[in-house]
């Protein structure tokens, strides 16, 4: 919009802007290049791209004989048994409780079925690479390597429907 806005000025003869907004937006032509309505979007652009197609790829090949509404529900489900295991755990307030809630909430999501282990990989991995991100971005390093493998070992002891007591720490509440 504010390239837009930009042209419109230098076309009408407003030279008086000294503001140039070209930098600003990642689909503004390169210089040499002709300006026209349409732009290319850059190299940078793509990640999107295939992370979208990643992500229905996926979910086509979660899809195999049943249903699409099936494993719609079950995905929904799955991501609240999720929701629900995370906000035990923040409930339980008990240290080193982390790998049994994984484990609980992967085991629950498998329960329900094809569409709940696929909501369940989905969204453990998506926690993992944030908080490696995170990690990253504010410690510099890759801190905590130790802690994501053994939450993964968690995820997918949980997923295979083994039983996620396996994990339970000292101290955590029966009603858990």
């Amino acid at each position: 919009m504010l390239i837009c806005l930009h042209r419109r000025i230098e076309q009408e003869g407003h030279h008086q802007c000294t503001l140039d907004l070209r930098p600003l937006c990642p689909l503004t032509p390169k210089p040499g290049e002709i300006p026209t309505t349409e732009f290319q979007l850059e190299k940078g652009h793509s990640t999107m791209k295939l992370f979208i197609g990643i992500l229905f790829c996926t979910l086509i090949m979660g899809v195999t004989g049943e249903s699409w509404y099936s494993f719609f529900k079950e995905a929904v489900q799955g991501a609240s048994d999720l929701w629900r295991a995370y906000w035990d755990m923040r409930d339980a307030n008990v240290q080193n409780s982390g790998r049994y809630f994984r484990a609980r909430g992967n085991y629950e999501a498998a329960q329900r079925g094809p569409g709940g282990v696929w909501a369940a990989k989905i969204i453990s991995n998506v926690g993992e690479y944030i908080q490696g991100f995170l990690y990253q971005i504010y410690l510099g390093d890759s801190y905590g390597l130790e802690d994501r493998v053994s939450n993964r070992r968690a995820e997918e002891w949980g997923r295979s429907g083994q039983d996620p007591d396996h994990f339970r720490p000292a101290g955590l509440p029966k009603k858990y």
